[in-house]
């Protein structure tokens, strides 16, 4: 069951206090333990944090590429009540920085929750809702999406989105939203121990309710990720193609591809073709002399005789090498680039995250490489 706790998270009584010669503020923290018998709290520094074994197990390190495991991290109102608790002492533990409160009368480790990033956040934001949701709510659109650990970009994830098949309308409550709709147990899957919509309709859910360039960063994601085919995506739309708002879908169809391995890949390409640009080729390979693979380059426009590389942060962690400073990354990433120049003739174009938000510019100079490189390349 989605909702069923560990048999371990439980809070130990007041097992200690706060030495009030390592922290200010530790007296008034040492008060409120007493006033709610917390677990054990020590002193970090200034700031009080919980230190019992109930949350243990969840990496600190945040932005891997492997999910963080959020089973039985939330506990309801209901079972602090049973314990013994108060509605006093939950307020208390609260403001203590011991609990936070994820929505109403549910409530998870603030330590554990302060190292999440905004997708695992909604993950755990998700689980909340289960908690207390209707036996028959799915997780969909969005929500099955970061689920998955697709790649979510500039959609609203304040807001758990469910769908229901009790017959119930649908509505907008308290962070939820909960969409009613023909939902077969053949369109759910169970990932992560939760009941999710498959792949190729929470595609399809994502397009109605998302801009088109946001929605080609999840469909691309999970195309990339193998969750489904191309020809299981133009399926779904066919199928779904009387739903509201899908009547972009046949653009995201268009653009989607399994060769985009990042949010950033995905922009661009989106970029490209929404600014008329050429259609430039993804991950091309660039082999030495000797026919061995030398590099993969993240576009190129092979008659014009330009490739263009996306420079961010995620792929300055991706590709450094242990020990390796920025410095050395970068310099090692001139000498690829000034490599793969001689081995083609080809010419650069880099580009960035603020490049992005500014499309018109960026595809002016793009375009301005493209037609100087016509007549060296016989394009």
């Amino acid at each position: 069951m989605p909702g069923r706790l560990r048999a371990s998270l439980k809070f130990p009584r007041l097992a200690g206090e706060i030495p009030t010669s390592r922290c200010k503020q530790a007296p008034r923290s040492r008060q409120l333990a007493q006033e709610v018998a917390v677990p054990r709290l020590v002193s970090t520094g200034c700031r009080a944090a919980v230190s019992t074994s109930a949350w243990r197990g969840h990496p600190r390190a945040m932005g891997t590429d492997q999910q963080v495991d959020l089973q039985g991290v939330i506990r309801l109102r209901r079972e602090f009540i049973a314990e013994g608790y108060t509605d006093y002492q939950l307020s208390r533990l609260v403001m203590a920085g011991v609990l936070h409160r994820v929505r109403h009368g549910a409530y998870v480790d603030k330590e554990l929750w302060d190292r999440l990033s905004a997708a695992d956040r909604h993950r755990v934001l998700s689980r909340a809702v289960l908690r207390t949701a209707h036996p028959s709510s799915v997780l969909s659109h969005v929500s099955a999406a970061v689920e998955r650990g697709v790649p979510v970009w500039n959609i609203d994830l304040d807001q758990v989105h469910t769908t229901r098949t009790d017959g119930q309308s649908s509505r907008r409550e308290a962070g939820v939203v909960h969409h009613v709709g023909d939902l077969d147990e053949a369109d759910v899957e169970i990932i992560n121990g939760l009941r999710v919509t498959r792949a190729p309709r929470c595609a399809v859910e994502v397009i109605a309710t998302s801009t088109t360039e946001a929605a080609l960063v999840v469909v691309n994601g999970m195309l990339n990720s193998r969750m489904m085919t191309g020809r299981e995506l133009m399926s779904a739309v066919r199928e779904m193609k009387h739903w509201p708002y899908t009547l972009t879908a046949h653009r995201v169809t268009a653009l989607a591809s399994d060769q985009m391995e990042s949010v950033a890949e995905t922009r661009t390409l989106f970029m490209c073709c929404q600014q008329g640009l050429p259609r430039p080729e993804p991950q091309v390979v660039v082999r030495d002399e000797w026919g061995d693979v030398f590099a993969r380059v993240d576009f190129a426009w092979i008659t014009h005789g330009v490739f263009l590389e996306f420079d961010g942060r995620i792929k300055y962690e991706r590709f450094r090498r242990d020990g390796e400073t920025l410095e050395e990354f970068l310099m090692r990433e001139k000498k690829r680039e000034e490599r793969i120049c001689q081995l083609t003739g080809w010419v650069c174009i880099r580009i960035g995250w603020a490049d992005l938000e500014r499309p018109a510019a960026t595809a002016r100079r793009i375009r301005g490489v493209l037609d100087s490189r016509r007549g060296a390349m016989g394009a």
